[in-house]
C-alpha cells in the first residue's frame, strides 16, 4: 500500500519508517525543499533523527498534490497551529474520500477545539472516509531506533480504527485500540501541560518528590476535565493518559520537559522557544486548557499557574510556592467527582 504521511518532522519521520518496515511505500511531504532534498539523496533527515539512515520506499516530496495523488490514507504529522492550513490543502486537492489519521496532540485556544473536530471543520465530510488519532507514550527518537513503543489508535469509525492499527502493528510497534476519541485526545494533549510544569521543578531543582506529586495531581486535572468533556475515565488509566504523561514528563527526549526546564532555570518563555527550535505544545495547550477550565467550571490549579508563569509573569519558583500553599482537601474526592460526573455503572 502506499501512504502519504504529511509532516517531514521526527514524528512524520518515525511514523514514515515504521509504515516502511511493514513493507509499505510512504510520499514523506515538507515545505522545506532543502529537506525534501536531503532526505532523497542523502537518504537522512538530520535535523530531527540526527544519524537515521531513510530507506528507499521513502519519498519525500515538496509537493502535497503529489503527496495526496492515489493514497487513500493520510497521516497528517503537523504541528496543531498547521491542522488547518494542511487540511485546507487536502480540502482543495483532493476529489475522492480519505482516511486522515492524525499524530499530534494539542487543543486550539479560543475555538477550544480538539484536533478531530479542527479537521471536521475543514475538510468536507464527503471526502473523509474516517479521521483516526493515534496517540501514546511514543518518542519519534526511540520509534527510529526501532526500540519497544505502544501506542494507541481511536476513531469513531472502529472498521478504520481496526485497519489502521493492521497499517503499523509490528514487533516493535504495538498498537492497541480504544473507543474513546475524546479521552485519547483530551490525554495526548493535556499532558504536555503537566511536562512543563515537570520540567520547572527539574530547573529548580526540586527532585523526585515534586515531580511524581505533580504526575500524579495532574493526572487528576486532566481526567477532571476529559470526563466533564464527554472522556471516559479509563482512558486516562492507560496509555493515553498515564502512559503518555509518564513518558512525557521523565525524558529529555520530551520538548514539553526540556522547555519548563529551561523555564525552571531562569530563561523567558521567549528565550526557551528560541532555544528549542522545534514547537512545543504544551505553551500553545496552557492556554487552552486554561479557557477550557473556565468554560467547564473545573478546577485545575497546575494548569493555572502554569498560566500565570507563561503568560502572566509569574516567576516559576513562585509558581510552585503557590502550589504548595493552597487550601487543604482530600485526595479521594477527585475520583468520587470523576465516577459521579461518568457514571459509575457505565466504566
Amino acid at each position: 500500500m502506499e501512504i502519504a504521511v504529511l509532516g517531514a518532522g521526527s514524528w512524520g519521520t518515525a511514523l514514515a519508517l515504521v509504515l516502511a518496515d511493514n513493507s509499505h511505500k510512504v510520499k514523506l511531504w515538507s515545505h522545506n525543499p532543502q529537506q525534501v532534498q536531503e532526505i532523497n539523496t542523502i537518504r537522512s533527515n538530520e535535523r530531527y533523527l540526527p544519524g537515521i539512515t531513510i530507506p528507499e520506499t521513502i519519498h519525500a516530496t515538496a509537493s502535497i498534490e503529489d503527496a495526496l495523488e492515489g493514497v487513500d490514507t493520510v497521516i497528517l504529522a503537523v504541528p496543531t497551529k498547521a491542522i488547518r492550513e494542511v487540511s485546507g490543502k487536502i480540502r482543495e486537492t483532493r476529489k475522492q474520500p480519505l482516511t486522515l489519521v492524525h499524530v499530534s496532540k494539542g487543543i486550539e485556544p479560543d475555538s477550544l477545539l480538539r484536533i478531530s473536530e479542527m479537521i471536521k471543520e475543514e475538510v468536507p465530510p464527503e471526502l473523509l472516509a474516517a479521521i483516526v488519532v493515534l496517540s501514546g507514550p511514543s518518542h519519534a527518537e526511540e520509534v527510529s531506533l526501532r526500540h519497544p513503543t505502544t501506542v494507541t489508535v481511536s476513531s469513531e469509525n472502529i472498521v478504520e480504527a481496526d485497519r489502521i492499527q493492521d497499517l503499523f502493528i509490528n514487533q516493535n510497534f504495538r498498537v492497541y485500540t480504544n473507543p474513546d476519541i475524546i479521552g485519547v485526545e483530551i490525554g495526548g494533549a493535556l499532558k504536555n501541560i503537566i511536562a512543563l510544569a515537570a520540567g520547572i521543578t527539574d530547573g529548580l531543582g526540586f527532585g523526585d518528590n515534586a515531580k511524581a506529586a505533580l504526575m500524579t495531581r495532574g493526572l487528576a486535572e486532566i481526567a477532571r476535565l476529559g470526563v466533564r468533556m464527554g472522556a471516559n475515565p479509563l482512558t486516562f488509566s492507560g496509555l493515553a493518559g498515564i502512559g503518555d504523561l509518564i513518558v512525557t514528563c521523565t525524558s529529555v527526549h520530551s520538548r514539553n520537559w526540556r522547555a519548563g526546564n529551561l523555564l525552571g532555570k531562569g530563561q523567558t518563555l521567549e528565550e526557551v522557544l528560541d532555544n528549542m527550535g522545534m514547537v512545543v505544545e504544551g505553551v500553545r495547550t496552557t492556554k487552552a486548557a486554561y479557557q477550557l477550565a473556565a468554560k467547564y467550571e473545573v478546577k485545575m490549579p497546575i494548569t493555572e499557574t502554569l498560566h500565570k508563569v507563561l503568560f502572566e509573569g509569574l516567576p516559576a519558583k513562585e509558581g510552585a510556592e503557590l502550589l504548595m500553599a493552597r487550601g487543604k482537601t482530600h485526595e479521594m474526592e477527585d475520583l468520587t467527582n470523576i465516577l459521579n460526573e461518568h457514571g459509575s455503572e457505565s466504566i
